[in-house]
């Protein structure tokens, strides 16, 4: 689900696209109310009065908001309390950053395998870091994120709940 969602920045600037330069202001405060709902309800709920609320003045904006809808409310299948960082892109923000100085530092590389050598290096010492216990999302939050339903085609078999274990394993 991490993979497809939209960075709600990134989507923000998606959406100004199909809005009328003189309606940005409004329609941006009306997306990022939907990030300041309390839990998921709230949130479905306060992003089903915006489409409503832009279906008869903006038209192309809400068939925009209604096709990314799933894109943009992927956080809520996560608990609260790591919505911040699923929304965030700091990780690989810094990640850039650190690549981009070190990059510099050097100036020109003598082909293209140094590049790949030193961008390999900095993401290795990131992967390190990582390991090390550094981590964006802790570990007990991301089992407890994981643990769901396991649904079966065959109806003989019984579901199981996924365990932080087996998740590991």
């Amino acid at each position: 689900m991490l993979c497809r969602r939209r960075h709600k920045v990134h989507y923000a600037t998606n959406l100004m696209s199909a809005t009328p330069k003189a309606s940005w202001g409004w329609v941006k405060a009306l997306l990022h109310s939907v990030y300041d709902q309390p839990d998921t309800k709230s949130v479905n709920a306060q992003f089903d009065r915006i489409l409503e609320a832009l279906a008869e003045k903006l038209p192309r904006v809400a068939e925009h908001l209604d096709e990314a809808r799933a894109d943009i409310l992927a956080f809520t299948a996560f608990p609260k309390e790591i919505w911040r960082q699923i929304w965030s892109n700091n990780p690989q923000e810094r990640l850039n950053r650190e690549i981009r100085r070190r990059t510099d530092v050097v100036g020109i590389f003598p082909d293209r395998n140094a590049l790949i050598r030193l961008v390999g290096a900095v993401l290795a010492e990131q992967h390190d870091d990582w390991i090390e216990g550094r981590r964006y999302l802790g570990l007990d939050v991301l089992s407890r994120s994981r643990m769901a339903l396991i649904t079966t085609t065959n109806p003989t078999e019984e579901s199981e709940t996924m365990t932080p274990a087996a998740i590991t394993a």
